[in-house]
């Protein structure tokens, strides 16, 4: 990629610390070029609330996105009903989405190399009578695929999902082999397309205890996670498993691997998040744009004090970079 890479920054939730987090951001040089999607009145009010010293300059596509200290690119998004910190309001819903389109009709426009996105409060958009599940599957519609796969990731580990946001009694039933299959191709494809792994060493884990213990403790590993795997290792998939997850968050089968499956949100989440709270990203895979996120919610609690770590932000910047400048080398060769 031989100019700057441009990544889009929607600022979340108005209440929560998401417009903070933009703000911090213009504290320091850097790179690559944000341009923050978000109201130009709600982060001037907030820098002053805070004692922010931020020069927020209107950005229009094809300018180049600000990265001097003391200075922030806005592309304003109009309809903001209030700007109070901690301060839930249903009013707001619309201009939250609209952020979130403009951003993601910029990445598919060649407008953005890519999107980041601060934390949503989902609740309060569904209270403003708008049906909303949140960014994954937002995206996903505007993007129109059909499936797309979360992956939080820090610089030691990477952990994709086969089902997300499910009641625990409802997972067996949603991995099918036509599901773990699409799930299994897109992180393949896309750990290939945005991360630069020529030949990526994939993790899966079982459902079951100990993966089933020979059908004695579940038989999904047998009737569907088994054969679907032996069919993709046909196509050229390099995976190793079912693994039980007990065991497979260890050494000596993460060091040789660039990726692990997990078959539901809290089999593999919670070790990830245990090593590395606060600096991981989440990662929305099959989308033809990049897209990362924070690790974390709204704080809503925290909103408008000052205290917001923006280490996570940060992070999911960076990614963000790496991920596009992958993309532009894979689409060139």
């Amino acid at each position: 990629m031989t100019r700057p890479v441009t990544l889009a920054l929607t600022a979340g939730e108005p209440a929560g610390i998401g417009p903070e987090l933009c703000l911090q951001l213009a504290l320091e040089k850097r790179q690559p070029g944000i341009v923050v999607v978000a109201c130009k009145r709600l982060l001037q009010v907030q820098a002053k609330q805070l004692g922010l010293e931020v020069t927020l300059e209107d950005w229009a596509p094809g300018a180049q996105a600000a990265t001097e200290a003391g200075r922030l690119s806005v592309m304003t998004i109009d309809g903001l009903a209030s700007t109070d910190a901690g301060r839930l309001d249903p009013a707001n819903s619309a201009y939250v989405l609209e952020t979130l389109r403009t951003a993601a009709q910029g990445c598919l426009d060649g407008i953005f190399d890519g999107m980041v996105t601060a934390p949503v409060h989902k609740g309060v958009i569904n209270n403003a009578g708008i049906a909303f599940s949140g960014h994954t599957e937002f995206l996903q519609e505007l993007c129109g695929v059909e499936r797309v796969v979360m992956m939080l990731a820090t610089d030691e580990l990477r952990v994709a999902l086969v089902t997300t946001h499910l009641p625990l009694k409802d997972v067996s039933a949603a991995i099918t082999p036509e599901r773990l299959a699409q799930v299994t191709r897109i992180l393949d494809t896309d750990l290939r397309k945005f991360f630069g792994i020529d030949h990526p060493r994939i993790l899966v884990a079982g459902l079951n205890p100990h993966a089933g213990e020979g059908g004695h403790l579940g038989r999904e590993e047998i009737e569907v996670i088994e054969p679907t795997l032996d069919k993709l290792r046909q196509e050229g998939i390099n995976l190793t498993g079912p693994l039980p997850a007990d065991t497979l968050f260890t050494p000596h089968w993460l060091d040789n691997a660039d990726a692990v499956l997990a078959m539901y949100h809290d089999q593999g989440l919670p070790v990830l998040k245990f090593q590395g709270f606060g600096r991981a990203v989440n990662i929305t895979l099959g989308l033809p744009i990049v897209r990362t996120s924070v690790d974390h919610g709204t704080a809503l609690d925290l909103a408008g004090t000052g205290k917001a770590d923006a280490g996570s932000l940060q992070t999911a910047i960076r990614v963000g970079e790496q991920m596009a400048r992958s993309a532009k080398r894979d689409s060139n060769e």
